[in-house]
């Protein structure tokens, strides 16, 4: 029996997690898949308080070894499921169960998909949705980054530095991402930004060779020769698993209060899966200390 179980390590979840521990809590941290979440994919961090600059890996493995450091317990499982007990919850995973006083889910988002048919196939083929991960293996190559965003932007500006040539494809006619990155771009003579265009098709077999682009104004479709493509148009939140014990909204976000309370007493919620208007690596950090500060007060009156 743990006090608290949290699903997710990235910086919600452990942010949580050092918040209940300091409480003197008893603590088990659950992540499926990478210790930092979706942070890890970032090349540069400039807008969190007290750092100039740091890498988003850098970053997790602050996180991670501050957490471990106050004695939390952290299992790489996959949860399937919560169930609540009323004072207890259980925690099911595709290898067992834990039980809990209480359980605040963190597990973040997951990156959206473009849809086209052959878009699996060429996973790891020349296709990729993080530019810190595979960016790499594309020095010297022709790539293009879809989105306008500030994901999709950042990683154009870090694929510009080791690639031949770069564009970046937004199927607006306008970027949505911070001016200052767009500019950025601009400057750089490898870039090519292309507004108002979407890919109706990824070319080849095998690898990805190319892309069907087709303008949003007449319809007109070309074809950009390619050596990969990094897919950079949003996030979906991972509650599948949640939808019956948490409350979710249309867009399958967790509602909750100003305590990141769901809809189950005993079980919270913190970071980018929660409903809210700002998802930054600081909103994260907050909900994850809201949480865990609500927990402990759940739990002690009991």
């Amino acid at each position: 029996m743990y006090d608290i179980i949290i699903i997710g390590a990235g910086p919600a979840g452990l942010t949580a997690a050092l918040y209940a521990l300091r409480a003197d809590k008893s603590v088990l941290v659950l992540e499926k898949g990478t210790f930092g979440g979706q942070i890890t994919f970032s090349p540069q961090i400039e807008n969190y308080p007290g750092f100039n600059k740091m890498s988003g890996n850098e970053f997790a493995d602050r996180l991670v070894d501050q957490v471990i450091s106050q004695g939390a317990e952290i299992e790489m499982e996959t949860v399937t499921a919560v169930k609540d007990n009323g004072a207890t919850k259980t925690v099911v995973t595709e290898d067992g169960e834990y039980e809990a006083k209480a359980v605040i889910i963190a597990v973040g988002v997951k990156h959206r998909q473009i849809g086209l048919p052959n878009e699996n196939e060429l996973v790891g083929e020349g296709v990729s949705y993080c530019a810190v991960c595979d960016g790499a293996f594309f020095k010297g190559q022709t790539v293009a980054v879809l989105g306008g965003g500030n994901s999709a932007l950042q990683e154009a500006v870090l694929l510009s530095d080791g690639c031949k040539k770069v564009y970046v494809i937004q199927n607006l006619d306008y970027f949505t991402g911070e001016a200052r990155l767009v500019e950025k771009l601009k400057d750089k003579d490898n870039v090519e930004l292309i507004t108002g265009t979407v890919i109706s098709a990824l070319n080849g077999e095998k690898s990805l060779k190319s892309l069907t682009l087709r303008k949003e104004s007449d319809g007109s479709e070309s074809e950009l020769e390619v050596d990969g493509l990094f897919v950079a148009i949003g996030l979906i939140p991972n509650n599948e698993a949640f939808s019956e014990i948490a409350g979710l909204d249309e867009m399958g976000y967790i509602n909750s209060d100003e305590s990141c309370l769901t809809a189950t007493q005993g079980v919270f919620v913190a970071g980018d899966c929660r409903k809210k208007q700002i998802r930054q690596i600081t909103t994260a950090t907050a909900d994850g200390s809201v949480a865990a500060l609500a927990a402990c007060r759940y739990i002690d009156s009991l």
